[in-house]
């Protein structure tokens, strides 16, 4: 940015934006983490066997695969702050129904149907927060998004603890209590604007102009708007794009990161560090109150993001954190092989785990995903990145109490660990560098390559993304 841009840009309108999408990163982690507490008292409430605790966890994740499909062909018709606004309601309604549930069979449909508004926000709101932020601080807002996440993870962790004695209905109300969040993100969503990128996708320019001049000043707003319309301008559809041999690439990324992040282990740590620290000697006050702790640091890890993703960039940053991860579960491993898997030791590594995820894979994958796809086609192609992290979320969270009670705490968390190892060495090879470009320079990156022969052409492609 410019001096002179700068001056003209209205941070506080920015920041308002990217807060507002960022709500809906809070009810994805509350969502997401509510059950972690409720999950001993389901047990009781319903006689759950390891595989039945499974579906209850894992029960929204395959709604939030689903969800993330429809969100994705309905935003680039609609809009994102329209489609958001529905998902806004139906955390409403799902948060009510969940916690009212009469049986068990009634309790995973609504957990269902929570996970299509979880998948659908897990869509449009860092796309949202994508395109309405300057280039200059895309990574922070996209951070403050992963933080968001973070923040609703910790708030169910302290409703859990907060509401564990308080009878044999405490469940129904720690699911009832995602109603207020709700509202809160359904009103503020009243009051967003529509993307720029989606405004003039639908013809809509003046409204376009004056948006991006707010968001990003009107000198870079001009020279921004014209990277817009030729974006949108090629003749190319959304079927030819996920086809095209020249951005493949693109979605090989967004694929295998969306595999890597859950295979290596942050779902289960967050939705079963209860089981984990218990299985560790802890009573279960004990494990809640640490599971409190983990949420603690998985908030303030992610605050170091914002002064690390835009300065250091993205591809960094997940070396270092995968590599970390993969250290911190070898060493539970280790305590577990010694015959030490016991207490402060197992809280203290997992901890050293989580701050490793929370301050560089989280922000920097849903600030990645939402950047690297052109814009005439983003709601549809992020469906694939988005899609299949929802189903490797689900499929590690259905198994992992079989795993862990079965066959064992060494197996599963080496297994763990050779997939954080294994994403550290994709991104080492494969994941490009997005910091500093506009999304229309990033999309320019995978297009130079046309007319070249396919060898060239890819070479050219990686040789622009630093690959």
């Amino acid at each position: 940015m410019t001096q002179d841009s700068k001056a003209a840009f209205d941070a506080r309108y920015v920041v308002f934006l990217g807060t507002t999408a960022a709500v809906g990163g809070l009810l994805f982690g509350f969502d997401i983490a509510i059950i972690v507490g409720a999950g001993p008292f389901l047990v009781q409430q319903f006689g759950l066997s390891d595989l039945s605790l499974g579906w209850a966890f894992s029960s929204l994740l395959f709604g939030c695969a689903l969800g993330s499909i429809i969100a994705g062909r309905l935003t680039d018709l609609y809009g994102r702050q329209r489609m958001l606004l529905w998902v806004a309601g139906l955390f409403v309604v799902t948060s009510i129904a969940t916690g009212t549930a009469p049986n068990f069979a009634v309790f995973l449909l609504g957990r269902f149907m929570g996970g299509l508004a979880v998948g659908g926000v897990s869509v449009l709101s860092p796309m949202y927060v994508a395109e309405v932020s300057p280039p200059a601080v895309r990574g922070r807002m996209g951070a403050a998004y992963q933080l968001s996440i973070t923040a609703g993870i910790l708030v169910s962790y302290f409703i859990n603890y907060w509401l564990r004695n308080l009878g044999p209905w405490n469940w129904r109300w720690m699911f009832i209590s995602g109603v207020l969040p709700s509202v809160v993100f359904f009103s503020a969503l009243l009051w967003a604007p529509e993307t720029p990128r989606f405004l003039f996708k639908a013809g809509r320019r003046e409204e376009a102009l004056r948006l991006l001049s707010r968001i990003m000043g009107p000198a870079e707003a001009a020279a921004e708007a014209t990277q817009i319309e030729s974006s949108l301008a090629v003749p190319s559809s959304a079927q030819n794009f996920l086809r095209s041999g020249m951005l493949r690439r693109a979605l090989l990324v967004g694929f295998v990161l969306a595999i890597l992040i859950h295979v290596s282990g942050i779902n289960t740590i967050i939705d079963y560090s209860p089981i984990i620290f218990r299985s560790a000697g802890w009573k279960i006050d004990a494990a809640l109150f640490s599971t409190f702790v983990i949420g603690g640091i998985n908030f303030l890890f992610t605050l170091i993001s914002f002064w690390t993703i835009d300065r250091y960039g993205r591809k960094p940053l997940y070396i270092i954190g995968s590599l970390g991860m993969s250290v911190s579960l070898l060493a539970l491993v280790a305590a577990e092989a010694m015959g030490r898997f016991r207490g402060g030791l197992v809280l203290g590594v997992i901890g050293l785990y989580i701050a490793f995820f929370a301050s560089c894979i989280g922000p920097v994958f849903w600030t990645l995903v939402p950047e690297i796809f052109p814009n005439r086609v983003r709601g549809k192609a992020m469906v694939v990145p988005v899609l299949t992290q929802w189903i490797a979320n689900a499929v590690v969270v259905l198994f992992f109490p079989l795993a862990f009670h079965r066959v064992g705490k060494v197996v599963t968390f080496a297994f763990l660990a050779l997939m954080a190892l294994a994403q550290a060495l994709f991104a080492w090879w494969f994941v490009p560098e997005t910091k500093g470009k506009t999304l229309e320079q990033i999309e320019e990156h995978w297009n130079r390559g046309k007319g070249q022969p396919p060898k060239k052409r890819e070479t050219a492609i990686l040789e622009q993304l630093d690959i």
